[in-house]
């Protein structure tokens, strides 16, 4: 029983590739010099997409995750998939440089903003003034009594 816990155990780590990384450490060189020809594309195409003036993520977004798959490729072929890695960092540094203005929110142009509030306030100005209608209106009640 002993012998098959062990070599299920064996089987497990081979098969998953975690008995690969605990024994080769991460080919850091491999890793940097093949992402540097991942981003040349994703850079190239964001030197046009001006993204110094606004956040350009739904336009770029099919040559990240293009950029993603490459990266992801190449490290796990390098074997630096760890927690903390490189290609955290590598990410840390593409979002610090292109999607820095993502996060900031900016108000909608003034007439958007128009549009949007003026109803709230017609019908909050308004609505009293309903009210007051609808209360003190005179309805006649027929007179069905005979009286």
């Amino acid at each position: 029983m002993m012998m098959f816990t062990y070599s299920l155990l064996a089987s497990v780590f081979f098969c998953t590739g975690l008995s690969v990384k605990s024994i080769y450490p991460c080919d850091k060189h491999m890793f940097l010099s093949n992402v540097h020809i991942c981003s040349s594309l994703f850079n190239k195409s964001m030197e046009t997409s001006g993204h110094h003036e606004r956040c350009t993520w739904p336009a770029v977004k099919r040559i990240y995750n293009q950029l993603k798959l490459c990266v992801d490729l190449w490290a796990k072929k390098s074997l630096c998939l760890s927690r903390g890695s490189l290609v955290d960092d590598f990410f840390q540094e593409v979002h610090r440089e292109y999607f820095a203005s993502c996060g900031q929110v900016q108000d909608p142009p003034l007439p958007t903003m128009i549009l949007l509030i003026a109803p709230g306030i017609i019908a909050t100005l308004f609505l009293p003034l309903l009210c007051i209608k609808l209360t003190t209106w005179n309805i006649e009640m027929p007179n069905t009594l005979g009286l």
